[in-house]
């Protein structure tokens, strides 16, 4: 699937993803700007979520509950040096949960994800304007 969006079309995106993907592990890859962020807080928001989602740049990864008690987890790996600083605090836990769980910068933690798991390729086209596409 590739999808070009913008801002007032994030809603409808989050919700085609949802729909589209096979599996609960998404990772999101695009340079900084490109909007991972603001897609995964509206998929938080999608899968029931009433909490304001925020990016776990210094925490590493945020826990949502959905209404249906869900367990979404929210993981930023954009500040860590090396993969055992991912693996200390229990990636693998979270990743073989059965939960969701949406990856920015899955660059920096790629030995450690699950071939299961579903790419998401955001790039900036344009000022307003995002292309999404799913791997």
């Amino acid at each position: 699937m590739i999808k070009e969006y913008t801002l007032e079309k994030v809603p409808e995106t989050a919700n085609d993803l949802i729909a589209s993907v096979s599996g609960k592990i998404l990772l999101f890859y695009g340079e900084m700007g490109s909007g991972k962020t603001t897609l995964i807080k509206e998929i938080v928001k999608q899968l029931g979520v009433d909490d304001l989602a925020s990016s776990p740049t210094f925490a590493l990864v945020n826990e949502y509950h959905s209404k249906k008690g869900e367990r979404i987890y929210h993981f930023d790996f954009y500040r860590i040096e090396e993969e055992e600083e991912a693996y200390d605090m229990g990636i693998e836990e979270y990743l073989y949960s059965g939960n969701w769980c949406l990856i920015e910068w899955p660059e920096k933690v790629e030995n450690l994800l699950p071939l299961e798991s579903v790419e998401i390729h955001l790039s900036i086209k344009d000022k307003d304007t995002r292309t999404l596409e799913i791997k």
